[in-house]
């Protein structure tokens, strides 16, 4: 009796881990269905290409919150560290100049680099200073927003060279074999994300400072490096997503990056991520990023609801994942 009554409860935990796993791969063929529906110009391979290829920016930036919240952390700052390090990135191109793969290359650089330098700060302040990552991130959020318009001065940096906008530009608008350069650059960050977090001994660490952060400390895992880590490789995700979104405009304002914090957020609960940590799905995450820019696409394409509704939307869609996430937890 006894083998039986554990014998179903495995079953059990087998098939909400499995639904938790497969759910956003099954909303993601539901909602291609329904666009196709909607409008046939939805299925044309131009569309599905822009869309995939306009996620990426969210889709790499969310493959970095990934580790974050499986780590139990949090990271509000994203969007406007986005803001900032496209703004500095720009700037930094501008200083130097001389158009060429050098000058290329140290621009990516300092992008990156800033993007660590910042995913650095809010490890520290969240791990040293004992301060809720909420509250850090909310205050970095300001702080890294009105760096970006007092560089600016309310208005916009541009990339003033057009030879290296020009020698930048197929970084977005090219392709290798047919696929567009971001598709390829997220489902590389996403490859190396989920080997990182799925087969080192450091994602592991995630996943147990995230399920359990007294059990982890006395089990030897070392907190404060392990969560600092977790920030740094959100900053890096956002600085190489960075150096996809600037050859698209050129550009960054004030208002560059914003609501991104939403859509990443939103797309790691969308892939099957928990909330409240100790659960990292990468490849979820990506197609969640996916389903959020397919959801932005069909609503243009119809005209069930405004497109200027797109970011209610989005807010209602991590609700109603939360909702679901709870439901598979008390059906356990």
């Amino acid at each position: 009796m006894t083998e039986t009554v554990l014998r179903s409860s495995a079953e059990k935990r087998r098939f909400n881990f499995d639904m938790r796993a497969l759910s956003p791969f099954i909303a993601l063929i539901v909602l291609v269905i329904a666009g196709a529906l909607i409008n046939p110009d939805f299925l044309t391979a131009s569309n599905l290409l822009n869309v995939v290829t306009r996620s990426a920016f969210i889709a790499i930036i969310a493959v970095g919150a990934t580790f974050v919240i499986a780590g139990g952390g949090l990271d509000l700052s994203v969007g406007s560290m986005a803001a900032l390090v496209a703004g500095i990135m720009i700037l930094t191109l501008n200083g130097l100049g001389n158009p060429g793969y050098g000058t290329l290359a140290l621009g990516m650089l300092a992008a990156v680099g800033l993007g660590a330098a910042c995913g650095l700060a809010n490890g520290l302040i969240v791990t040293f200073g004992r301060i809720e990552p909420f509250i850090v991130t909310l205050g970095t959020m300001g702080i890294f927003r009105s760096l970006v318009i007092w560089l600016a001065a309310g208005g916009t940096i541009t990339l003033r060279n057009s030879e290296l906008r020009e020698l930048y530009r197929p970084v977005y608008f090219g392709d290798v074999a047919g696929v567009p350069v971001p598709i390829l650059a997220f489902l590389a960050v996403a490859a190396v994300g989920a080997l990182i977090l799925y087969k080192t001994s450091f994602g592991r660490h995630v996943i147990a400072i995230g399920s359990n952060e007294d059990v982890a400390r006395y089990s030897g895992v070392p907190i404060w490096r392990v969560r600092t880590l977790t920030y740094i490789i959100q900053g890096i995700c956002v600085g190489i997503a960075i150096l996809v979104y600037v050859p698209r405009l050129g550009s960054a304002t004030p208002t560059t990056g914003l609501l991104w914090e939403l859509q990443a957020i939103t797309a790691v609960v969308i892939g099957g991520t928990a909330l409240r940590g100790g659960l990292g799905r990468v490849w979820g995450t990506v197609v969640g990023a996916i389903i959020l820019e397919l959801v932005a696409n069909i609503m243009v394409l119809s005209n069930f609801v405004s497109e200027f509704l797109v970011g209610a939307v989005q807010g209602a869609i991590i609700i109603i994942a939360m909702l679901v996430q709870r439901s598979l937890q008390r059906g356990r």
